[in-house]
């Protein structure tokens, strides 16, 4: 199902209201006042992911979550996935992923080896961009201090030109995200507790190898740093 595209002069007014504000804050505004049934969650069930979909549940566990099922994810992130649904209580947890005619892009499942772009692109972009058809804004977990082109995430921020993207931790640090962990006794990702600091697809996911940079793990030997799900001005990333 399609939704008629937000008008420019809505999402204008929208990103107005939005700015400026962060996690409760932000999220509330967005999802009860806002965009009512027009928001989502775009959740990789990954290392610090329970901490924003905590946040989004206390507000409204039935906020649609999106998890990219890429068919290559470690069995404890699909497993993890389970325990924070049963935990958090989410009420609308959707599995996307590839369509089964997209497959033969990728017929022996080894694009990754080759094309790690066309891989993500298959598995994770594509099939996000259409769940994404249905609505107004969506949430993610990205974080500044995560490097890179997230240095200078806002909390709100225009995706393309009918859609918004919320970045409610984005002004948050390590030491908050660790605190808010301990707190409300969230249970860490089975990996977290092996040294791996970001998680992804098990293929292009190892733990991190310089200090400081958490995503240093990721696509290991490659300058990539991101899927492609998110743009940065003119740039996926």
């Amino acid at each position: 199902m399609t939704r008629a595209a937000a008008s420019p002069h809505r999402l204008d007014t929208a990103l107005q209201a939005l700015s400026g504000l962060s996690d409760t804050p932000l999220l509330s505004k967005a999802l009860e006042e806002i965009f009512p049934g027009r928001a989502c969650v775009v959740s990789a069930f990954g290392a610090e992911s329970a901490v924003v979909l905590d946040l989004v549940a206390r507000i409204d566990r039935r906020t649609p979550v999106l998890f990219i099922d890429t068919g290559k994810h470690f069995q404890e992130t699909l497993d993890y996935r389970d325990m924070l649904i049963d935990r958090l209580r989410l009420e609308d947890v959707r599995s996307i992923g590839p369509a089964r005619d997209a497959t033969p892009g990728d017929p022996d499942g080894l694009l990754h080896q080759t094309n790690t772009d066309a891989c993500c692109d298959l598995r994770k972009v594509q099939p996000l961009e259409k769940a994404l058809a249905q609505f107004d804004v969506w949430v993610t977990g990205r974080k500044r201090f995560q490097g890179g082109a997230r240095a200078v995430l806002p909390t709100a921020e225009t995706d393309g030109p009918d859609r918004l993207k919320l970045n409610p931790l984005a002004d948050w640090t390590p030491d908050r995200i660790d605190a808010y962990f301990d707190n409300f006794a969230l249970p860490r990702h089975p990996l977290w507790h092996r040294g791996y600091r970001s998680i992804g697809c098990g293929p292009c996911t190892g733990k991190p190898i310089a200090a400081g940079d958490d995503r240093s793990g990721r696509w290991l030997g490659q300058e990539k740093t991101e899927c492609g799900i998110h743009r940065y001005g003119d740039r996926a990333a």
